[in-house]
């Protein structure tokens, strides 16, 4: 086995197809991993990370190791999430062919290249890595009850999303939850060693990024939503129809600009350099043009990654829209390291 550098930078930015167990088995275990995973998906946390770091930096409260084992134990306990949602939906029944899941990446359980009891065992590595990181950041916080707080929404996110959270319509809102203001904020009160004043406006900072991590959530539960409601997993757009659906999504787009505005011009948290997002404007009137019409019913010619439709526009938007906001806040952390006075609150 062969460690294979390319299909690690292919499996965080792509979602892999494999249909032969013998390739699969010559993988190396970093790339069955980050496969297994979706880590073109679960880089999304990552992302969070970042954005929680920049602005613990530009703060005053960053620390190269901490922030490190921080992010890294989020990315694993992401990963750690989706190989137990792929074991959950598995043994419910849930991912079999021909369902959304199954088509458009691996899944090892349904192609039978691992065991269940496999599944489980990366799942408890994975878990486990995300744990001791959770350790370390309760030690190094002094057991500060915001990072208690915030530590214990996510395990009972981690652990409960595919069932039953999911199924009571209340998976957007927690994807929300999760990749916006609670990680950004969760970053950041580690870096500063609990709760200061500061951790509100890194909250309300992490919610265009939120924003734009449901805007794919929801497009994908669009997607599937006739299987989903086949199967009895109730969903949001399940339970409020595809076009009320697709009309949210559309309003969670216009937000996600909305509150960037509302955060460099009424709050002054942000400089206009977070205006650079809005470079990624056109892909955003892309995927809404796409929401306004129903989903068709079969694949568009050349159309790459269906079963994804909805979802593919918002994730084509994503991967610009995630880039630009990091350069913008990192040139914003810049700017008020340069000149402390510029832009300050009204």
């Amino acid at each position: 086995m062969n460690i294979n550098f390319g299909m690690w930078w292919t499996a965080l930015t792509t979602l892999v197809k494999i249909e032969k167990k013998d390739e699969w088995d010559r993988l190396d275990v970093v790339s069955k991993w980050l496969i297994a995973t979706r880590s073109a998906v679960t880089i999304a946390t990552l992302y969070a990370g970042v954005i929680g770091g920049l602005l613990a930096w530009r703060d005053g409260h960053f620390s190269l190791l901490p922030w490190l084992i921080v992010t890294f134990g989020l990315f694993f306990a992401h990963g750690a999430q989706n190989l137990l949602n792929d074991y959950t939906d598995f043994r419910r029944g849930v991912d079999q062919p021909p369902y959304f899941r199954t088509q458009y990446s691996v899944h090892p359980l349904v192609q039978k290249f691992w065991t269940p009891r496999q599944q489980l065992l990366w799942f408890a590595v994975s878990g486990a890595l995300a744990v001791l990181a959770g350790v370390f950041a309760l030690f190094y916080t002094n057991f500060s009850p915001a990072v208690i707080g915030l530590f214990a929404f996510g395990a009972v996110v981690l652990l409960l999303y595919t069932w039953p959270l999911k199924s009571m319509a209340l998976g957007e809102l927690l994807i929300f939850l999760i990749w916006g203001p609670v990680m950004v904020a969760g970053v950041y009160v580690v870096l500063g060693r609990g709760w200061t004043a500061g951790a509100w406006n890194a909250a309300l900072a992490g919610v265009p990024f939120g924003l734009l991590i449901a805007s794919i959530n929801i497009g994908k539960h669009i997607d599937k939503l006739s299987d989903d409601a086949g199967k009895g997993i109730h969903t949001l757009p399940v339970v409020i129809g595809e076009r009320a659906s697709r009309y949210l999504n559309i309003l969670v787009f216009i937000l996600m600009y909305g509150f960037i505005l509302y955060l460099i011009f009424v709050t002054r948290y942000f400089t206009p350099f977070l205006l650079i997002p809005f470079l990624a404007g056109r892909r955003a009137v892309l995927a809404v043009a796409v929401m306004t019409k129903p989903r068709p019913a079969a694949p568009p010619e050349k159309w790459p990654a269906w079963p994804a439709w909805f979802s593919g526009f918002a994730f084509y938007h994503f991967r610009l829209f995630s880039n630009l906001f990091v350069l913008g806040l990192s040139a914003d952390v810049i700017l008020r390291a340069l000149a402390p006075g510029f832009w300050l609150p009204i």
